[in-house]
């Protein structure tokens, strides 16, 4: 529809629907004021499927009014379509907003958490009613997805139900002219949820009292869990060693690094390098945490090793008050939980599980009902790419030019997640950790059941992991075997890889995909991690692919990367492997080698392996950086950290017809270590080599096959360094390369690429 010019405009009846992210970030209170600013007349209201407008006016200012609700909607706001159509002619009042409908099974758009706006943190101070309110909120801001029950979207739906408003909220929840109208889970200090302290012997609900002992329990270097938008945080102060090792102790989490928290950007940039494009996602409304590169130290046990530091800014109004009663800049902040647990948030459950381990617990008396942990972001060349899928960002669904009504991707093992279809949108659950144990399964399944009723969900293909063992595709055949109306097909881990990709990037046709990672079931029944593939939506051909190399101990290898150091010496080296002296065998002891090496000509629990990940851990292990890895990919992300950037030199691989061997690079690395080479130099040639080798296949690729599309997937190409240079020498190729940035490129992002394969295959059964 477009403005009539140069006629007498009459008035009529306009029904105007609009879909997308339009609940619970203060939309209806923005239509209403567009419309009453144009002056039309009518009625705005919720329904489960969108926003329904109907609009009595002549044609211009109801094409006035759809682009002013375009070009200015909230921030938080995600505009899908605008559809406007005349309805019969119908006579109005003054415009008004209309009591919530729930009329179908479509759904409109759920909204992530908020962080807190500039203008709430400003009524903290000012606004006799909510001063200090450690909850305080507005149309714009605030927790959403966290507390949501069911749709439409309105407070007796959420977890503020019990709290009834007080009658200054009342009045501001129903003045169109405020910005808390129609907020719904709109407090203050009268009405709302309250925190509370409680430390050993007591415990406090007076605000002051409460954030200035909670400044001196983490001053003094003390523990505590502290109940966030999502989930528990367990909190304490990022300069004390002694708080660092508590929560190690606690979490039995020996090195996997931190994240923390700053006051505020100033306090960061003395301890990371933060770019524009970084800036920008550190102060956006999601409050990820965000990869930085250090530019200098923070004390030791936050990341040891590592180039680079996870940061987040306050995102609760909780956490600026409490920085203010703070002379430190910055907070350790990581998730509340038991190794390889899902995150707590429960008050009573946390109180029984950390109990003897912290020195406080902070609540408060609002449930959360969707556990939702923080997003990690990491910038590659000024775009930011999603690593870890959770709080600011779920459940917004990725848009897509295919149907995908009632398919549901069930992921992989790691990062579990699932993906679900609901006309042409992929809906994405959280980040739910590992699907290892009946804890994370539970949380899997709880999930699951809840985005099956808030998006009226019902599955007719359920699409998994090719491996039989994963809890994942296990679930996917219990829901096959209990209704047979549910087709069940099993994908390939790299093809999915490829997939999401695809998706993320809107492509169809053939890709050339480069799918590397630790390591996924292959159709040839070894495990595969370094694939290079031509593939589409309906298939995939196997180009090349690293060499197989024994495993040895099977996923022990994983957790020992010296393991996988022997099984890569003593296929290039043999028996000379004992007199190479180099850092690997000087740490292992003749008969521990042997153990190994035992295990390999035995072919004793030994499955063979092609794949980038284990490559990473042999490297680092022979360099004598990681024999034992504390937490995952902890030696590839130690390699990368490695790098020294002013080394351009790289190290020889071979080719042979279908299989790329590194033999030649595990002799030269040798070499170098015993000429003295420094790591950096040796772990910067190491990725170079990986750079060149992608960037010679995609050439000889393209001569045989005109594919010039480029498809990179896997966990490893989280590696900055690698997936950057790729891109670069790529692009100047002339290739176009694609690395999904939606979309997690690790395992969470595989129910995705599960999803648009299994919608393809589904229009050929």
């Amino acid at each position: 529809m477009e403005k009539t010019r140069g006629k007498k405009q009459h008035a009529g009846s306009y029904r105007i629907e609009i879909r997308g992210l339009v609940q619970g970030v203060g939309f209806r209170p923005f239509v209403y004021q567009v419309a009453s600013g144009l002056g039309l007349k009518g009625w705005v209201e919720n329904r489960n499927d969108g926003v329904v407008v109907m609009a009595g006016g002549s044609e211009n200012q109801v094409v006035e009014f759809r682009d002013q609700v375009i070009e200015h909607a909230p921030q938080a706001a995600s505009i899908e379509s605008v559809e406007i159509r005349e309805d019969t002619t119908e006579l109005f009042g003054d415009f008004e907003i209309r009591r919530s409908h729930d009329i179908s099974n479509s759904v409109t758009e759920i909204s992530p958490d908020i962080a807190v706006c500039d203008e709430c943190l400003a009524d903290m101070r000012s606004q006799a009613h909510r001063i200090s309110y450690p909850l305080i909120n507005c149309t714009h801001c605030g927790p959403r997805f966290s507390i949501i029950r069911d749709l439409p979207y309105d407070r007796q739906h959420t977890t503020m139900e019990p709290f009834e408003m007080c009658p200054v909220c009342r009045s501001e929840y129903s003045n169109i002219n405020d910005r808390r109208f129609h907020a719904q889970p709109v407090a203050c200090n009268k009405c709302g949820p309250r925190y509370r302290l409680e430390i050993p012997g007591e415990s406090t609900e007076d605000l002051p009292e409460m954030v200035t002992r909670l400044g001196r329990i983490i001053s003094e270097g003390g523990l505590l869990a502290v109940k966030g938008t999502g989930g528990f945080h367990l909190v304490c102060n990022a300069f004390s060693t002694e708080g660092v090792r508590k929560i190690r102790q606690m979490k039995q989490r020996d090195g996997k690094p931190f994240a923390l928290m700053f006051r505020n950007l100033e306090e960061a940039r003395s301890y990371v390098e933060i770019g524009p494009a970084e800036e920008r996602e550190l102060t956006s409304w999601r409050r990820p945490i965000v990869l930085l590169r250090k530019s200098r130290e923070i004390t030791g046990g936050i990341a040891d090793g590592l180039s680079t530091l996870g940061v987040m800014l306050p995102y609760m109004p909780f956490h600026h008050l409490l920085f203010e009663k703070l002379d430190i800049p910055a907070l350790v902040m990581t998730s509340g939980n038991f190794s390889e647990e899902p995150i707590l948030i429960s008050n009573e459950q946390v109180v029984d599980q950390f109990g003897g381990h912290v020195d406080g617990f902070v609540t408060y008396n609002r449930e959360i009902f969707n556990r939702v942990d923080d997003s990690v972001i990491a910038v590659i060349r000024d775009t930011p790419m999603v690593l870890r899928r959770a709080r600011g960002y779920t459940p917004s669904p990725i848009r897509t030019g295919t149907d995908l009504e009632g398919i549901l991707g069930t992921g992989a093992e790691l990062a579990g997640s699932f993906c679900m279809g609901k006309g042409h949108l992929a809906l994405m659950s959280q980040y739910t950790g590992d699907l290892k144990n009946l804890e994370t399964l539970g949380f899997y399944q709880e999930i699951y059941e809840r985005y099956c009723r808030l998006f009226r969900f019902t599955p007719r293909m359920v699409v998994s992991d090719l491996h039989p063992d994963y809890l994942s595709t296990r679930f996917a055949v219990k829901l096959a075997e209990e209704d047979p109306r549910i087709t069940h097909i099993s994908v390939q881990h790299h093809h999915a890889h490829i997939a999401s990709g695809m998706l993320d990037a809107g492509l169809e046709g053939e890709v050339l995909g480069f799918s590397f990672d630790g390591s996924g079931y292959g159709t040839d029944g070894h495990m595969w991690g370094a694939e290079v593939m031509r593939a589409d939506y309906s298939g995939f051909d196997r180009l090349y692919h690293f060499e197989y190399i024994p495993l040895p101990g099977g996923d022990k290898a994983s957790e020992e990367p010296w393991r996988m150091g022997v099984s890569y010496l003593h296929h290039c080296f043999g028996e000379d492997l004992y007199d190479l002296k180099i850092p690997l065998t000087e740490r292992f002891s003749r008969q521990e080698i042997g153990n190994i090496t035992g295990l390999i000509q035995k072919k004793i629990n030994t499955p063979l392996v092609s794949s980038a990940g284990r490559l990473f851990d042999a490297v680092a292990a022979i360099m004598g950086m990681n024999y034992y890895s504390t937490y995952q990919a902890e030696a590839p992300m130690l390699l990368e950290s490695a790098i020294d950037l002013s080394e351009t030199g790289l190290y020889p691989c071979r080719i042979e017809e279908d299989q790329v061997s590194f033999s030649p690079l595990i002799r030269k690395v040798v070499e170098d270590l015993h000429q003295g080479t420094s790591r950096g130099i040796i772990a910067a040639k190491f990725h170079h080599t990986l750079v060149d080798l992608i960037q010679q296949l995609s050439m000889e690729i393209r001569a045989e096959t005109g594919l010039d599309r480029v498809v990179l997937g896997g966990g490893t190409f989280q590696n900055r360094f690698l997936s950057e240079k790729v891109m670069n020498k790529l692009e100047k190729e002339k290739f176009k390369v694609y690395l999904p940035h939606r979309i997690p490129v690790n395992d969470q992002g595989i129910a995705a690429g599960q999803l648009a394969i299994g919608a393809h295959r589904q229009l050929l059964l």
